[in-house]
């Protein structure tokens, strides 16, 4: 038993002729419509139903236009209705009113999908003028007075199952890219968990790391943001890159977890021994993270905070650590967090050093141009002093509140001591 809803296809005919509007639902309409018509369509479509289910598949509406302003305003109402039409029958000539051709390009920019069957009795237009005229050739046909009615359903049917396809098209590409968006957020959702995750475990090595790290995401947007608009790495910076980086700066020092706390947590000055130690982190960090990414595909977000871990403390002219590299074999995404990273150490304060007045942290940054640092990214540094400065003063006045309360606390002094 077939169940299939019949589906009336919605046809707009316009043409000055009475006649031929007659002529249209008779052979579109007319429950009388030649078998041998069926049988046509049944062949040309390839159906394998019967040539009835071939006329319930085919079964029109047609609304009828005297002039071309009439049709387009009823195109109008259709798709305010949204009910549009799915293929129109335009004659060519309709004095006084629009010919066809200005029928159809009006038509087309209010449903710019809608097929077309251009009929004429006349060759008022070559092929080559109704292309330039009409560059959608792809969904017109032309259909040449007087018509047989196997070649006008044949056509008919033709236009309407290009017009269904399209939309069926359409529909699954919007829930293509709806699913693609879904699973993005989700990506992008999982991605975050990881970083915080990794952030925390971080943080719970060095308490000062978590505002830090806030901090460090903040300065490196902004430097992003800056070098995408102007400079020499403006081309291959974009939206996604500056989020990417931005979000995996925060991992930078990672590699702290695998450093021993008498050197991580040693209140005074490293010794040149404890440094090598300390240097250690960089290539910790990068390797566990790389090992990390390598684990499967969904996690190579984790490529670009593993190449900050490891080059994060190279220096422009190549006296860093932990390869030496110069210039731009340091990669942009380190070069843009190694200057992030300089500035918030100076203007915070640690156990073993005061806060940096943020002016001299940045005179410090201009000293070190073109030996520390990209001399491009110092350049975006300074553009970007005034946000700079916003939050060194606003991290300082935290830090400061702090300390007037743990001196106005002496039981939260002795606790901490403890």
């Amino acid at each position: 038993m077939n169940n299939t809803v019949k589906k009336q296809w919605r046809v707009l005919a316009i043409d000055d002729n009475t006649s031929i509007h007659d002529d249209y639902n008779k052979v579109l309409i007319s429950k009388e419509t030649d078998r041998s018509l069926l049988k046509s369509e049944s062949l040309l479509f390839g159906d394998a139903e019967s040539e009835r289910s071939v006329s319930d598949q085919f079964q029109y509406q047609i609304d009828s236009a005297f002039q071309g302003a009439e049709g387009l305003e009823l195109v109008r109402e259709s798709i305010r209705q949204q009910r549009p039409y799915s293929v129109a029958l335009v004659d060519v000539r309709m004095p006084p009113g629009w010919d066809g051709v200005e029928t159809v390009q009006k038509i087309w920019e209010v449903q710019p999908d809608l097929p077309i069957v251009l009929c004429t009795a006349y060759a008022d237009y070559k092929w080559e003028q109704l292309h330039a005229k009409l560059p959608r050739t792809d969904q017109l046909l032309i259909l040449k007075k007087p018509f047989e009615p196997c070649e006008l359903r044949q056509t008919v049917a033709a236009q309407v199952s290009r017009w269904h396809l399209s939309r069926l098209a359409n529909r699954n590409r919007l829930l293509q890219d709806a699913i693609i968006e879904r699973r993005t957020r989700q990506v992008e959702s999982t991605r975050d968990v990881v970083f915080t995750s990794l952030a925390k475990l971080a943080e719970s090595r060095d308490p000062e790391t978590g505002e830090h790290l806030e901090r460090i995401e903040y300065y490196t947007r902004i430097l992003l943001e800056r070098l995408a608009t102007a400079g020499p790495y403006a081309d291959s910076i974009n939206r996604t890159y500056i989020d990417f980086v931005s979000r995996s700066s925060i991992l930078h020092d990672i590699g702290k977890v695998g450093i021993p706390d008498h050197v991580l947590l040693k209140k005074g000055r490293l010794t040149p021994e404890e440094f090598e130690v300390m240097k250690q982190h960089a290539v910790i960090g990068a390797d566990a993270l790389d090992n990390a990414a390598s684990q499967s595909h969904y996690c190579d977000f984790l490529l670009t905070a593993a190449e900050i871990a490891r080059f994060h403390h190279e220096r422009f002219d190549g006296t860093g650590y932990p390869h030496q590299l110069e210039g731009q074999q340091i990669p942009l995404s380190a070069r843009i967090v190694a200057v992030a990273d300089v500035f918030d150490a100076l203007t915070s304060e640690r156990v073993y050093k005061s806060a940096m007045c943020p002016f001299e942290a940045k005179e410090s940054i201009k000293a070190e141009c073109g030996k520390q640092f990209d001399p491009v990214v110092v350049e975006a540094f300074l553009f970007s002093w005034d946000r700079f400065l916003e939050k060194a003063l606003e991290n300082q006045a935290q830090s400061s509140a702090v300390r007037s309360s743990d001196n106005s606390n002496p039981a939260k002094e002795k606790v901490q001591k403890v």
